[in-house]
């Protein structure tokens, strides 16, 4: 089954009230929409947990307006990023600007030579920024396995066996496991990236 049939299946599922549904939807969902709000809120724990409690909470009201269009992620960051905008507001603080992640390997030689062709005016600034948009949707949008891995490895500085143990599996699963998330983000972000990169060069 692909992805967009197991959105639509999971949501059916919600719609009739099964309560295995409702496990598996804020289990699998809330860890994901955590992570997307924790970038957006100054790295704030325990904002970060409300807003994503929040808004699984006030999608299940609305999953009947869900038609399939997009992933089931992608439809619950955009309430997710209506709540994060509500908390700004609360605060009487502009947000932030997202630090994305410059330290993979494919991150950071994207940017570096972004910069190196760039004379630092205000129109390359913007496609710089463009193309860290692009490395954060990519990251949002792996499997949660993934961008915990690739997070947790880039951001935070773990080593391959902390890395283990947080994932519960033993140091050769998780170096496999980064192997592959960094894979798929390469796959990924050369999807979104590419056009945009293109423009750039020209």
């Amino acid at each position: 089954m692909d992805g967009e049939s197991s959105d639509r299946t999971l949501v059916k599922r919600l719609l009739a009230g099964d309560e295995e549904a409702f496990e598996e939807f804020f289990n699998g969902y809330f860890p994901r929409l955590y992570r997307f709000a924790l970038a957006r809120l100054d790295n704030c724990p325990d904002a970060a947990e409300e807003i994503a409690q929040v808004t699984l909470t006030k999608v299940v009201s609305k999953l009947g307006t869900y038609r399939g269009e997009a992933r089931l992620f992608t439809w619950l960051c955009t309430f997710c990023r209506h709540e994060i905008s509500a908390f700004w507001r609360r605060e009487n603080r502009r947000p932030r600007q997202v630090d994305l992640i410059e330290e993979i390997p494919e991150i950071r030689a994207t940017l570096e030579t972004l910069m190196v062709s760039s004379g630092g005016g205000p129109e390359e600034t913007l496609h710089r920024k463009e193309i860290a948009r692009l490395v954060q949707v990519t990251l949002d949008h792996l499997p949660p396995r993934y961008g915990d891995a690739l997070e947790w490895k880039y951001i935070h500085g773990l080593t391959v066996k902390e890395i283990a143990e947080l994932l519960q599996v033993g140091p050769k699963a998780a170096e496999s496991l980064l192997t592959r998330a960094r894979k798929a983000f390469r796959e990924g972000f050369s999807a979104l990236g590419e056009p945009h990169l293109a423009l750039i060069r020209s």
